[in-house]
Formats: structure tokens, sequence, C-alpha cells
């Protein structure tokens, strides 16, 4: 497996699909949905088919008629299944009212969904969601997953998804989903690395009650295998810092500057605090020192774009996003990648948008999508981690945006290598990140 795979939009698909047997792959396409819905619901009798007129519709229409063939009945009341194949790919907007209407009877049925190639109401390229869309259970798409089902909010209406094929080759994509296969880039240590040449990262953080975020992010990197860490803190949270991460060495936040000239990346704002010497000290570090940089938390607050000496990789969540781009939080969640797309080439540096589908763009447009978690990350700290991870990727050596995605990947697939499923906490992620390298 590749360490990203394409995620195709509509335009890119119909450019795979030219020159092809529109029949043939049709075929192909019906079949894969009716043997889907056999298997995945192999009781179910009576089937209801919603088709729109398109080349969606007749692939629908092929399995509806594939499962009559099979003893199943077509129905249009109290089915057991219902197979969505109204609208397709080529949907930009808001699907019409007459459609709207149909949608909602899908939703309010009470029974499995099964979407053809991309739920209806989904904006296949870009995840958005402008009006009524199915909520399906499963979706089967054809040749390559979609954006739009990999990206929210579409990628929470698609459910389980399923790639068929239909006798197509690979296309070259702009946007790619990442597979747990990139963290065999991130680079090992040899027999000649020390405790500096292993990737040394400062961390600049902390402040009265939020000592927790500059320790969860060195712990982070120490775990996500740096081989020095130092964190830059208020002297007089040292004391604490002492006692919750052994590993690191401590020095007070004026001894930042020193400390950065030896240091390969940093990780800049976690717990930091947002008054005006915080922000100023940001400032200075962003435009004056000349190594990556992760700049997180408070280092986001009233950050604005200059023509900075190294790489940056700012990692926000949607709340965050909005203030730096002067949106509401709804509007990022609503057009994740067009927002961080705008953000990237605002700021000229690589943004994270973290979240389920944490989407990492770098100015040239290209956005890697990275969504290997469990629902279980949503907690406290688990930004502060990935900070960590990040800064740790970057001292080793890598370039920035696969830097990011890889941190990325390796904090989701942590969520799968903690034991815990419920009740987990940063510190988990933290202590499980090693068995996640190691697998990568």
């Amino acid at each position: 497996m590749a360490a990203t795979e394409p995620l195709y939009t509509a335009e890119e698909m119909r450019a795979a699909e030219a020159g092809h047997d529109v029949d043939a792959m049709m075929q192909r396409a019906g079949a894969a949905v009716a043997e889907a819905v056999a298997r995945r619901f192999p009781d179910a009798r009576r089937i209801a088919l919603h088709a729109g007129g398109g080349a969606n519709g007749g692939d629908g229409r092929i399995a509806a008629e594939m499962l009559r063939g099979q003893g199943r009945e077509l129905v249009d009341e109290r089915p057991d299944v219902v197979i969505d194949a109204l609208l397709g790919t080529g949907l930009k907007g808001a699907p019409r009212e007459e459609t709207s209407r149909v949608i909602e009877q899908i939703n309010s049925a009470g029974v499995p969904v099964v979407a053809v190639d991309i739920p209806s109401g989904v904006n296949a390229s870009t995840g958005e969601v402008a009006g009524a869309a199915v909520r399906a259970d499963m979706t089967v798409t054809m040749h390559g997953p979609k954006v739009g089902l990999a990206i929210a909010p579409g990628r929470f209406h698609a459910g389980e998804v399923e790639v068929a094929d239909i006798g197509l080759e690979p296309g070259e994509t702009e946007h790619r989903l990442v597979t747990r296969e990139i963290l065999a880039e991130v680079p090992r240590r040899g027999a000649r690395d020390n405790k500096y040449t292993a990737g040394h990262v400062l961390v600049v953080g902390g402040s009265r009650g939020v000592t927790g975020a500059p320790a969860l992010a060195a712990r982070a990197a120490l775990r996500a295998d740096a081989g020095y860490v130092t964190i830059a803190a208020p002297s007089e949270l040292l004391p604490v810092l002492e006692t919750l991460v052994l590993e690191a060495v401590k020095r007070p936040l004026e001894d930042a500057f020193e400390v950065a000239g030896r240091a390969k990346a940093l990780a800049v704002g976690p717990g930091l605090g947002r008054e005006a010497e915080a922000k100023a000290l940001v400032r200075r570090l962003l435009a004056e020192v000349e190594v990556p940089a992760v700049v997180d938390a408070d280092a986001l607050f009233e950050l604005e774009p200059v023509d900075w000496p190294a790489p940056r990789v700012l990692t926000p969540h949607e709340g965050e996003l909005a203030r730096l781009l002067g949106r509401e939080s709804a509007e990022i969640a609503a057009h994740r990648l067009a927002s961080v797309q705008e953000a990237a080439e605002k700021f000229g540096c690589v943004v994270v948008l973290k979240g389920e589908d944490s989407l990492v763009a770098a100015p040239a447009g290209v956005v890697l999508v990275s969504a290997l978690g469990l629902p279980s990350l949503s907690t406290a700290g688990t930004g502060d981690v990935l900070t960590g991870v990040t800064a740790a990727f970057l001292a080793k050596g890598m370039e920035p945006q696969r830097a990011a995605a890889a941190a990325c990947a390796a904090q989701q697939l942590a969520s799968h290598e903690a034991p815990q499923r419920y009740g987990l906490v940063a510190s988990d992620v933290v202590e499980a990140l090693p068995r996640a390298l190691a697998r990568g």
C-alpha cells in the first residue's frame, strides 16, 4: 500500500472514465451495488430504489434488477433496504425541492440505506452539504473514494465506504488520502545517531493552570522518537514541569531564543496564554528563529501572516481557523476544504485543520486527508499531542506537509493502539505512540 491514495473529485472521475465503455462500467457498478446489498443485508427481501435519470440512476436500476433476479422484491413501501441512486457525483449546490422531499423520505424510512457512489445531496468534490442529504449506512463508490466521502460534513453521511472496481486505471488527483504507510517515511534512528541528531525539539508554552499542555507536547515529542526535548516556560512553572516530564530539560521562558538556536524544531503555543507578552514572544520567535515551527493553541491567537524565515505549520481547530480567517466556526465546519486551502494561501505555509478528517493543506493547493482515528480522540489535550509529534518529525528533517500528515496519522493510529476505547485521555495517546510508530 502507498503512503497516500487518490481522492477523486467529480471532474477527476470524468477524466478517468473518458474513452471507456459506459454500458460496461454501469454493468460493473450495478453488479457491485447488488453484491454489496446481498452480502451486507442477506435477510432483506424488500428493496426500495430511488433513482435519478443520469448514470447514477442507471447504476441503481441495474443493481435493483439483479437483486430482483435473486428473488428479492422491488417495492415502494415498507422496504427492508433502500438504494439511493438519485443524484450521484454531479451535484453542485442544494438539491431541487422535489428531490429534497425524496431525500427526506429516504432518511425517514427507518431502514438501512445503501448509496450508489455518493449519498445524494453531498458534493462529491468538497464534502459540502448545501441542503437535504441522504444519511447512508453504506456507500458503494466506483473506482476510488471521492473527496466528499472523506471530508466532513459529507463523510458523516456516507456510513461504511466500499470501493468497487469498474475497470478503470488509477488517475491523477489533486487531493490524497493518507494511509498508515506514511509512517514508513518518518526517519528512524541509525547506529550513528545521538540524542541531538535524532531531533532536538523546543516546546515554548505554559501558564498558570495549564502546565499540562506543554508537558503533553513534550512527552509526545519524546514518544515520537525525538532525541532531546527542552521546555521553555515561565519560571514559576518549572518545578511543576519537573514532576510532569522527567526526561525534558526545563528552561525559563526568557531563555527560549538561546535554546532555539540549538534546536531543530519548535512547538510554540501549548498553554502559553494570550497576554501581550506572550503574543510578542510568539511574533519574535516566528519572525527570527530559522528552524521549522509548529504553531498551535494560544500562539494562533491574533496571528498575522508575515514573511517567516523558515517553514511554519499551523494546527488550528475549526474555532481557531475561524478567528484566523475572520469567519464563524459554523462556516468553517460547512466548508472545511475551501477554508483550509484559503488559510494555507493566506499564511503561506502548511495548515492542519484538525478533526476526525484532519486536512493538511499546502500553499500549492494540495490537501492530504488523514482520517485514521477513533472518535475517542475528541478529548482535551490531544491537540497538544499532535503538536509535539509534528515538531518531532520536523526535527528529523521531514518536509513540512509530509511531517504534519504523518503526525496526524501517528496520533490517530495511537487511538487504536491504546487499550481504552472509552475514557481515553491525551496521556493514553502519548503512551500508545511508540506502538503506532512501530507498526508504520
